[in-house]
């Protein structure tokens, strides 16, 4: 097997055949070319691609979507910075995953890989691959939410625990108080879809987010990504962007894709005006009725646990952040970096926690 690096964002479009041929592999939308291209374009400066491409027979077999962001010594995962979504490498077998992540050490640059899910193969090919070569260091990382369907979930209320079930009851009493009450389901077109993303942003901007700035629409990093990666995903039929309506007005939004029989949900906002009637969880109960009846087996939160989520479920799926160190100058100088600032934080906690008693 032979490897080769990809450094140009413009040289990714060639490998777009190969990449998706691999996708019948991946766990995660993350893992997609249409997700990989967005980011690249989006996120990536001059020189930081480093993208690991593994060929075998003609044939692509492996690929790590590597960077390595200005100011940073380490190789990171495409993305994960600006981001923060869970995220893998994509390989077509165990032997190419073994050999990919062998070639991410033969590198000789630290890694650092964050928001890896517990019990991918990754984990074990690269504990393999620095052996005697290295050091490979794994911590918890962030875990993100998901919900197991099945029939039940045709009556959402119906799984809900007491509290939170009456909270749904009032907010639609509440809902129906501003109107009439309506949802809207859309697999967009791509001639309807910058319409449809202009008033899902709309309706985020309206929440603390806009007044926060960190809403899609004024967002000058993730707002280009968001609408380039759902332009992809539109292409591939898999793009849904949902709405909750008080009379005509959108008060609620859902932007996610569906792959398999698993429902990703990647953005959600609602209108602040309305907050009194819950709209972001009546939409989210019809999606999630919705879900249910097509059969679907699971949704799944990309993001992290967060309040809202856990009265909808307390299931998460857990991620790790590894760290590796190649028996190399620049492994030794970042391991001893990252000792030193470890040691620091350690400090500085009991320094704090002195204080505080």
């Amino acid at each position: 097997m032979k490897t080769r690096i990809i450094d140009r964002v413009d040289d990714l479009d060639a490998l777009g055949p190969a990449w998706t041929d691999l996708e019948r592999s991946a766990l995660l939308p993350t893992q997609t070319f249409i997700w990989a291209r967005a980011c690249a374009e989006s996120f990536v400066q001059d020189n930081q691609l480093r993208s690991l491409v593994l060929e075998h027979g003609g044939r692509t077999r492996a690929i790590a979507p590597l960077v390595r962001r200005r100011g940073m010594s380490c190789l990171e995962l495409l993305g994960v910075a600006e981001l923060n979504e869970p995220t893998d490498v994509i390989a077509d077998s165990p032997d190419a995953l073994d050999a990919l992540a062998a070639a991410m050490v033969n590198l000789g640059i630290p890694l650092l890989l964050r928001r890896i899910p517990m019990g991918s193969p990754l984990i074990g090919a690269l504990d393999s691959a620095f052996r005697g070569r290295g050091i490979l260091i794994s911590r918890p990382d962030n875990s993100w939410p998901w919900i197991a369907l099945d029939s039940r979930w045709e009556e959402p209320e119906s799984r809900l625990r007491s509290g939170p079930r009456g909270d749904l009851r009032r907010a639609q009493r509440y809902a129906g108080e501003y109107g009439t009450v309506s949802f809207e389901a859309t697999t967009p077109t791509p001639e309807a879809l910058p319409g449809l993303l202009d008033l899902a942003f709309a309706v985020e901007s309206a929440s603390w987010k806009g007044k926060a700035g960190t809403a899609l629409a004024v967002d000058a990093l993730r707002g280009p990504f968001y609408r380039q990666y759902a332009a992809g995903a539109c292409a591939k039929g898999t793009l849904r962007i949902n709405f909750m309506r008080i009379g005509d007005k959108p008060v609620a939004m859902q932007i996610g894709v569906e792959i398999g029989d698993t429902s990703w949900l990647l953005k959600i906002g609602y209108d602040a005006e309305f907050a009194r009637g819950a709209p972001g969880n009546l939409l989210f109960r019809e999606v999630l009725r919705q879900a249910a009846l097509r059969g679907l087996k699971s949704v799944m939160f990309l993001g992290v646990m967060e309040s809202w989520k856990k009265r909808w479920t307390d299931m998460e799926k857990h991620s790790v952040i590894l760290r590796g160190y190649p028996f190399k100058l620049r492994g030794a100088l970042q391991f001893a970096n990252d000792l030193i600032q470890s040691g620091w934080q350690k400090l500085n906690r009991a320094r704090h926690t002195t204080r505080d008693e």
